[in-house]
């Protein structure tokens, strides 16, 4: 579909009502007819621009949070250029999910769709490729400032890294504690950092 720039406006402007409806509901479920209150849109303006329905909006919603989440680890994450700027990051990290609490928008809108969708498939697949892209980035600068192991496999220590982060979110999610992820986040640097051969 192409859009004007008014249309284009419009529908992220729906993109984002139901982004925000979620996040101040704090809600496994959104209703078309409030996301249509909140952005002052019709039935018709809403199939209009998501023909394919709620399903459609909410992947659209995903991919708005996904974007967020690594737009809010900005400028830190593109930054791994120092073991203070590691902790910098790992800082960051933390802060956002203590200050988002335990309503997380993108497992919000994930949790209404199957995940054995493509497009579920492709906004999880870029959020976790551009995170482990840019941890391995920082990994691999440190590695050639000599302060990780070349020997180190660079993305495969992202992964991991990626992959405990995701886990301490999941486990924060579930019992409100911050606890796994701090430990992911402090065990998988303090990994890079004693690696480094004499």
């Amino acid at each position: 579909m192409t859009l004007t720039r008014k249309g284009t406006a419009t529908r992220q402007r729906i993109v984002e009502g139901a982004a925000a409806e979620m996040r101040e509901n704090g809600t496994f479920t959104v209703r078309l007819e409030d996301v249509m209150d909140r952005t002052a849109t019709s039935k018709s303006q809403l199939f209009h621009y998501f023909p394919d329905g709620k399903e459609q909006l909410l992947l659209e919603v995903a991919r708005l949070e996904a974007d967020r989440v690594l737009s809010d680890q900005q400028p830190e994450l593109g930054a791994l250029t120092s073991w203070p700027a590691w902790q910098a990051w790992r800082d960051k990290v933390v802060a956002r999910y203590r200050a988002q609490g335990l309503n997380c928008p993108l497992n919000t809108a994930m949790a209404q769709l199957s995940r054995a969708t493509p497009g579920v498939r492709a906004v999880v697949g870029a959020l976790t490729g551009q995170w482990q892209g840019q941890l391995a980035r920082g990994i691999r600068h440190m590695q050639s400032v000599g302060e990780v192991d070349r020997a180190l496999d660079a993305d495969r220590c992202a992964a991991a890294l990626l992959a405990g982060v995701q886990g301490g979110v999941l486990l924060f999610l579930s019992t409100g504690s911050l606890t796994h992820l701090e430990a992911a986040l402090d065990e998988g640097i303090a990994h890079l950092r004693t690696r480094v051969r004499a």
